[in-house]
């Protein structure tokens, strides 16, 4: 297969070769449903999106695992401080992410398992790193279970940090033979949710909620490992050294895409630089959304901004209306591209899902076809439209999926009527540009006058018109 990806763990491009032929087998962390979903936490899903719905485009059968990390500490202390159940919480925020997936456009996983559905596979995952030497609980007989990170020399390999340098985040124990290890399972505490065990009763670990999972549905070898670049350590350096010291070889490619940061920091609650999605989705459509998330190479850092975000609405209403033009204008357009037209958009795709390159094609071809329409070359626009929403439904940002055209944007509440007032603004522009075709400038005017007076905003460029709402371009 002609794709190269990055892979973390040989800190290179790889030829991508599935282990079966015909499939494709990929586990992405997803939420730790905790809050609200914002903006960065979203990314992750999208750029995996498009990895999914290219592996497909090339004629694999995907197998898409994103897991639900519904216990947690996070979960449990943001619970407690609103006087909710831990499980209550969690189910909430997970129908928050749910949605924020589904307005942007992501395909459904194939099986998206929550953590507390996989405590029997998590417990005999640590039997068998105990039987192997690789773990051990606590001598005090507390509980706690850890693994022995200087039992496994590979450790650090994916990462590349020096072991004796690495710390793991987790709070000081006397129960651990070693610093550096990481805890498995932990004992139970007070009003916390817990599990029997041969230790006593506990929860799991984070690093092995995702191990346990990921063998579960995809076997003891996969394709594919994704996550967001935070996750490299020590969330993904443990999940490794774990799999791989119990006897399952796991993932054969490592991806992890980079962050959205504000002021230079990566977006987190922590900080209090947050972007929800509900939020953002007021002020533009959530393919306008997707759009900005997959405009910049996956492993290229995203600093929010929001006239970026108005450029990259921008951007994509160019190809929407280009679209649009054609379909008004001659009829019913499809989603093939002849393949001389298509090369050098898979050769961008090829090359590390090169979204950036990929989307100047695109936008090479809306030029091409607006030319095409304006020349009155019905043939020329209809196959540059095709080749446009082939291109972009690979993306999916194709604007006339049922998704996007029936204004299924889920999360904002102003999406429908958005969706609505584009459809009257687009036949008006659709009228106008047939006026100034047929020299009829004075009806032209009167248009562009009735759009101003409506709050519309209209900038004729070389891909045609283009509309935005007063308030969007302040």
């Amino acid at each position: 297969m002609s794709l190269h990806l990055y892979d973390t763990a040989a800190r290179a491009l790889r030829e991508f070769s599935p282990q079966h032929e015909g499939r494709a087998s990929l586990y992405v962390c997803g939420a730790t449903v905790q809050a609200v979903p914002h903006v960065g936490h979203v990314r992750s899903g999208v750029d995996f999106d498009v990895l999914r719905r290219w592996l497909a485009h090339k004629g694999l059968d995907v197998a898409l695992v994103r897991n639900v990390t519904d216990i947690d500490d996070k979960i449990l202390t943001k619970a407690a401080e609103a006087g909710r159940p831990w499980w209550e919480w969690a189910a909430t925020h997970e129908r928050e992410f749910t949605a924020a997936f589904d307005a942007l456009g992501c395909l459904p996983p194939s099986v998206e398992p929550r953590a507390t559905g996989h405590v029997t596979e998590m417990i005999e995952l640590i039997e068998r790193l105990i039987a192997a030497g690789h773990a051990y609980p606590c001598d005090s007989g507390s509980g706690d279970v850890y693994f022995a990170v200087g039992t496994w020399p590979d450790y650090g390999s994916l990462s590349g940090q020096r072991v004796d340098e690495m710390e793991q985040g987790e709070a000081p124990s006397r129960g651990k033979r070693d610093p550096r290890d990481f805890t498995l399972w932990k004992a139970a505490k007070a009003d916390e949710p817990s599990w029997p065990t041969p230790w006593g009763r506990g929860r799991p670990g984070w690093h092995l909620e995702c191990s346990a999972m990921a063998t579960h549905y995809l076997g003891p070898t996969f394709d594919i490992h994704g996550g967001g670049l935070d996750l490299v350590f020590p969330h993904h350096e443990n999940e490794r050294a774990q799999s791989n010291a119990a006897g399952d070889a796991f993932a054969r490619y490592w991806m992890h895409n980079a962050w959205v940061t504000m002021s230079g920091s990566k977006m987190s609650k922590s900080l209090g630089n947050t972007l929800t999605i509900p939020a953002v989705l007021e002020r533009v459509r959530a393919v306008e959304l997707r759009y900005y998330l997959v405009a910049p190479h996956y492993r290229s850092t995203v600093e929010y901004s929001e006239g970026a975000l108005a450029e990259a609405s921008a951007a994509y209403r160019r190809i929407e209306t280009f679209v649009r033009r054609v379909h008004e204008r001659i009829g019913a357009v499809g989603t093939t591209a002849a393949p001389e037209t298509m090369a050098a958009f898979t050769a961008a795709m090829d090359d590390d899902l090169g979204t950036p390159a990929a989307l100047a094609v695109v936008h090479e071809q809306v030029r091409a076809g607006n030319t095409a329409l304006d020349d009155g070359d019905r043939d020329a626009a209809v196959a540059a439209a095709s080749a446009v929403r082939e291109m972009t439904g690979v993306l999916g940002l194709d604007p006339m999926d049922p998704h996007w055209a029936a204004g299924a944007d889920r999360t904002g509440g102003g999406d429908h009527a958005r969706s609505a007032l584009g459809a009257l603004v687009g036949d008006l522009l659709v009228q106008r540009t047939a006026a100034r075709r047929d020299k009829d400038f004075a009806r032209a005017d009167a248009i562009r006058e009735q759009l101003t007076a409506a709050g519309v905003g209209i900038e004729d460029t070389s891909d045609g018109p283009i509309w935005t709402l007063k308030d969007d371009e302040s």
